[in-house]
């Protein structure tokens, strides 16, 4: 058997003792797992998002990891308030016949950070991103959820940008 020569034994226990640290490899070579980045202060709010937004559920579930999210401004050091928060769907090309062929998704976020007291700490700016999707009538339901993946997917990279500016801020 294969196995049974020593020399092809150690070479199998040198695998299994990798396989089993993973990180000892990378350790020297500087790689480590992205982190959140560290906001400079303690209690933010989230003001004038809609309703049951999953915007602002990722956000929160986000900042709860390092800040105190609180429910009004009153208390808090940081008020992030969302101004605008659209998904846009718009058809880019279509067949003769008038079937959809391509769509491209948007979704736009405005937003702006302050004090409670109303001291500016970033002014107003918008996140606009887009993805295109080609579509198939007979598809349909699989590209209805590839959509919506798409829609977390952007989702998840403006929380990221934002979060990265509140970062920054200096309260």
């Amino acid at each position: 058997m294969w196995w049974s020569d020593p020399g092809r034994r150690a070479a199998l226990r040198t695998l299994v003792a990798l396989a089993a640290a993973p990180g000892v490899g990378l350790a020297g070579c500087g790689f480590s797992l992205r982190q959140p980045p560290k906001m400079a202060f303690s209690r933010i709010a989230l003001q004038g998002f809609a309703a049951r937004s999953p915007l602002a559920e990722q956000f929160r579930r986000e900042l709860s990891q390092q800040v105190q999210v609180m429910g009004t401004p009153d208390k808090a050091d940081v008020v992030l308030q969302a101004l605008d928060d659209v998904r846009e769907r718009s058809v880019v090309a279509s067949t003769s016949a008038a079937q959809v062929r391509e769509l491209q998704l948007r979704l736009k976020f405005n937003f702006r950070a302050h004090t409670p007291a109303g001291r500016e700490l970033i002014p107003r700016a918008e996140l606009l991103l887009t993805r295109d999707l080609s579509y198939s009538e007979t598809f349909a339901l699989s590209k209805e959820q590839e959509e919506a993946e798409l829609y977390r997917e952007m989702q998840g990279d403006v929380v990221a940008q934002v979060l990265r500016r509140l970062a920054a801020v200096r309260v």
